[in-house]
């Protein structure tokens, strides 16, 4: 398999469907996801799949807005939708041998910007 933007749009996609034949095709056996925001980590291929498929509602609808990387290391900016609750996101993805091994990934709630810096700044579409 050859890393492209593609196999990683592939694994978002698989994630969000909860498609665990795909998303345990995309993953190493000794895969590792963090979130270092609850403090949790995700040990081995199956423990995800299992998240995923088990995933309360369903889980949310993740936009792709940029990947970047090369070789071994990438990182995915994203907008997840957790049922009206817009969350922005970013996921750093680590690949050994064609396969994911190490996923972290970092949420954060939109805020209201502060006036004091508008002069300086323009609002993202």
């Amino acid at each position: 398999m050859v890393l492209t933007q593609s196999v990683i749009r592939q694994h978002f996609e698989a994630l969000q469907r909860g498609d665990a034949d795909k998303i345990a095709a995309l993953l190493a056996d000794d895969f590792i996801q963090d979130w270092p925001q609850s403090g949790e980590r995700v040990r081995g291929r199956e423990a995800c799949v299992r998240i995923y498929t088990n995933y309360p509602g369903g889980g949310p609808t993740v936009t792709l807005k940029r990947i970047l990387g090369s070789g071994d290391v990438w990182v995915v900016e994203a907008n997840a939708d957790y049922s009206g609750r817009p969350v922005q996101m970013v996921a750093i993805l680590e690949f050994r041998n064609d396969a994911l091994v190490h996923e972290t990934d970092y949420f954060a709630d939109p805020f209201e910007a502060p006036a004091w810096r508008m002069q300086w700044v323009e609002q993202i579409p």
